[in-house]
């Protein structure tokens, strides 16, 4: 994968990719309060439309005028369709239509336990080997979400539908990547977002031109709305990704998914202050509970990680 080094040439300055890191999982965690915010106005097949659309433009417009457009070839136009159908389309429809059902916090906990699957995935698509940490951390991290969808009589405290949803977006989160995975060895990561936004809006477009334009033309949104939806395009769709890959290209996977877990925090933190979330024992204790999990995950990386560089595999 290609790196933003044209943009922020940064290796040696490890401190300020951490700063950026953690722009970045601000920027993801933040975006489950300005989804509600929107969501206040529009629906999740307008918001999600008008995000990509207005991501998409901006990105197109940065890359034109810095010169680093990339040609598509034509073999990878269906790898692209796929990448995009299940990634932001069918994980948009996941995560926003979910979102408009459960809080802010629910929903951002049971995003951040891709990086749970992601083993697995790896184990039933590519061969990889499961260690013991995976499958612990897996399991800790499903009592952390059963901890805080459910109350004290094992009832639904939070919509199951809404739960569903959420967990759909995930699993589209994880179709995407054996998509993602081939087209990343060939693109820049900014080729590949921009490319994904406008595919994503395009599959949004019939939906939003059917169910939701006539909404769309009589309403007046507020001014914080449209702040919001820009910044979700600006902020979370594009400068998050492009963010988030400086600290992969620099400092590791492994390394960069520890900060990421700290999204559910920010986004509990966000929705404390900005929407009046209660945040009660058992969030606080799921989060917990989640993050321990995805802890354990991303120590089986670095443990893995280390090893190869004390141990390198024999050349030949």
């Amino acid at each position: 994968m290609r790196s933003f080094s044209y943009i922020y040439p940064m290796q040696k300055n490890v401190y300020l990719v951490y700063f950026l890191t953690m722009l970045a999982v601000s920027f993801w965690g933040i975006s489950y309060v300005w989804m509600k915010v929107v969501f206040e106005y529009y629906g999740p097949i307008t918001t999600m439309f008008l995000r990509l659309t207005l991501s998409s433009i901006f990105l197109f417009s940065m890359l034109g005028l810095l010169g680093k457009s990339e040609k598509i070839q034509k073999n990878d136009y269906l790898s692209f369709v796929w990448l995009s159908l299940f990634s932001p389309f069918f994980y948009f429809i996941g995560e926003s239509f979910g979102l408009h059902l459960v809080s802010p916090t629910i929903a951002a906990v049971i995003i951040a336990t891709i990086p749970v699957f992601t083993p697995f995935l790896g184990y039933v698509a590519f061969g990889e080997k499961l260690t013991k940490l995976n499958i612990l951390g897996f399991f800790i991290s499903f009592i952390g979400v059963l901890i805080m969808v459910l109350d004290f009589e094992f009832r639904f405290s939070a919509s199951p539908r809404g739960v569903l949803l959420l967990f759909f977006a995930v699993i589209s989160a994880l179709i995407n990547i054996l998509f993602l995975k081939k087209l990343a060895m060939k693109y820049s990561s900014a080729t590949i977002i921009k490319t994904q936004n406008l595919l994503g809006a395009i599959f949004f477009l019939p939906l939003f031109l059917i169910f939701d334009y006539r909404d769309f033309i009589v309403t007046r949104p507020s001014a914080d709305a449209i702040w919001a939806l820009l910044k979700l395009a600006i902020f979370a769709s594009t400068l998050a990704f492009m963010f988030y890959t400086i600290a992969v290209r620099n400092i590791g996977v492994a390394r960069t998914s520890i900060f990421a877990n700290l999204i559910p925090v920010c986004t509990a933190i966000f929705s404390f202050f900005l929407l009046g979330e209660k945040i009660d024992a058992s969030k606080i204790l799921g989060i917990i509970i989640v993050i321990s999990g995805l802890m354990l995950t991303q120590m089986a990386r670095l443990r893995k990680k280390k090893k190869t560089i004390i141990n390198p595999p024999p050349a030949g």
